[in-house]
């Protein structure tokens, strides 16, 4: 089971830029929690913690994709380090406003500013694209590893950053996320041998990545399926509450991240088959008939076993999307069209916590697990319609590549 995962290691600097990128890429997972603990600790209240954490993630989701599109232009180490310097100075100001009580403006530019955070994510994704393009089942390999490594992230991160700021200082969380963030991208960016050649832009996309077939419709889809995921979190912890156990949250959503990474790694050595639309296809719309149990749980020790089966399509649907813009982006584009991927996801995570606290907010903690129900139902049927078109622009995209 674990031949081809020693096998996607074995480039020169595959290892090295691989364990770079995680760290790099901890501090997605750190900054936006972080800064609403931060805040919180400070004296602030929740709204405004919230509201400063919201612009840095939409700032991100906005920013994010130029700068991988800068990255496909120039290069990832001509880009990333000047990013990355930026994004360091913007949460070393926003700190600094939080601190001596600057305007409240301040926080919401500086946070803005921080949203110059490359997306490592991608660039980790394009470095493997490039080292296994000869080989589809190796390159499935690696970005099951990516998506199971992800799943990690959003555990560990969070968990790191409140530790930090309510056990040490409240600045502690984003300050270290700053500090991870820097010495990943340097450790990242010394892996020369493994960076992506520049490419000339083909001319039938007219230089945007949004407008290569197919593209958006992928987009939608993960912001429906980050609105599911989110608005689980959200509801899982209010579900807790109601039954008094509200520490148990935590627990709870490690067993849906258990569930996602378990059916990463799983997926990740077996053999793909099938088109990758039809896939995608069948990998939603598993998502959403495994979503629906929630709906019934009565209890924390019933909704634990129905978060795991719940995760177990997250990890596997974001590989196969993952290995779809492959095959639809050129390799010119391909960093900025994964960037636009996660920043669809990062923007209906976002779009699931509002919706999902508003229900649980009107109708109660159960009730609020028709939202991720409804999403998940959305994307498939989204992913449903648009089959033909993902097929017709896939096929088009083998044969050019051949």
């Amino acid at each position: 089971m674990l031949y081809d995962y020693r096998r996607i290691f074995s480039p020169a600097g595959s290892l090295f830029f691989s364990a770079a990128g995680f760290i790099s890429r901890l501090p997605l997972s750190m900054i936006g929690i972080g800064i609403v603990t931060m805040l919180s600790q400070l004296g602030g209240d929740y709204a405004l913690a919230g509201s400063v954490s919201a612009t840095q993630a939409l700032a991100t989701a906005v920013i994010g994709p130029q700068i991988s599109r800068l990255v496909d232009r120039h290069g990832q180490r001509r880009v990333v380090l000047p990013a990355t310097a930026v994004t360091v100075a913007a949460i070393c100001a926003l700190l600094l406003c939080a601190r001596y009580a600057a305007p409240v403006w301040t926080l919401y530019v500086a946070a803005a500013v921080a949203g110059c955070m490359p997306s490592m994510g991608a660039l980790v994704r394009a470095r493997w694209a490039e080292i296994h393009r000869e080989s589809p089942r190796l390159l499935h390999t690696a970005y099951s590893m990516e998506s199971v490594l992800d799943e990690v992230i959003y555990v560990v991160g969070p968990i790191l950053a409140i530790t930090l700021s309510t056990r040490g200082f409240a600045e502690a969380g984003p300050l270290a996320a700053a500090v991870l963030l820097a010495v990943g991208v340097l450790l990242f960016a010394a892996q020369r041998r493994t960076e992506p050649p520049v490419r000339p832009e083909p001319q039938r996309a007219g230089g945007w990545a949004l407008r290569i077939p197919g593209l958006v419709l992928l987009v939608l889809t993960l912001m429906l399926v980050g609105a599911s995921y989110g608005s689980v979190e959200v509801v899982t912890v209010a579900f807790a509450d109601a039954h008094h156990h509200e520490a148990l949250s935590g627990l709870l959503l490690g067993v849906f991240a258990l569930g996602s990474g378990l059916a990463g790694v799983v997926f990740g050595a077996i053999r793909p088959r099938g088109a990758i639309p039809r896939r995608l296809l069948v990998s939603v719309w598993v998502m959403a008939v495994t979503m629906a149990p929630l709906l019934f749980a009565t209890n924390l020790a019933m909704l634990a076993g129905m978060l795991f089966v719940a995760g177990m399509s997250i990890a596997p649907t974001m590989t196969i999307t993952m290995e779809l813009v492959g095959l639809l982006a050129p390799a010119a584009q391909l960093t900025e069209s994964i960037t636009w991927i996660v920043s669809g996801l990062s923007v209906g995570v976002a779009l699931g916590y509002a919706a999902s606290g508003w229900v649980v907010d009107a109708a109660g903690a159960s009730a609020g697990y028709r939202v991720p129900c409804a999403a998940a139902l959305l994307a498939a049927s989204t992913v449903f319609l648009a089959l033909p078109r993902l097929t017709r622009a896939s096929a088009v995209s083998a044969a050019a590549m051949r």
